[in-house]
């Protein structure tokens, strides 16, 4: 599968890197189950820039940005949904969890995204591999 490649604004480097240096408890508690390719093999970033915005996490092989929603979206919630829908617009597939979900049931969090990835990436057909289509 060829990644898609979505420019960024090289201006929210910096802002990412803070973010990263600051995260939430939330974020710190997802971040250890989700990087060194622990979920189904698949590589995620933290902040990562994407177009004008930064999401909390990113696979760019699934085109998956995964939001975890604390206190401070409450207050944010059109402006929420129109930086998901422009992101959508990119090809970008959202998954959003709350701050208490990640918090009290990160292994429900964690069976959530696994249950995403099982039901939107195809498996290999094993009796096709190695076989080139004729033209």
């Amino acid at each position: 599968m060829k990644r898609k490649i979505i420019p960024y604004d090289h201006n929210l480097k910096q802002l990412a890197r803070n973010l990263r240096n600051n995260s939430t408890l939330a974020e710190v508690l997802l971040w250890r189950e989700l990087k060194g390719k622990q979920i189904r093999g698949y590589d995620f970033h933290r902040q990562k820039p994407i177009d004008k915005f930064i999401v909390d996490f990113y696979c760019c092989d699934l085109s998956l940005a995964i939001e975890i929603d604390g206190v401070s979206h409450d207050e944010k919630i059109v402006q929420d949904e129109n930086r998901q829908q422009k992101l959508e617009s990119l090809g970008v597939r959202f998954l959003r969890f709350t701050d208490r979900e990640v918090k009290t049931n990160l292994q429900g969090v964690v069976m959530s995204i696994e249950d995403w990835i099982d039901a939107h990436v195809p498996t290999p057909n094993p009796s096709k591999e190695g076989i080139k289509s004729r033209k």
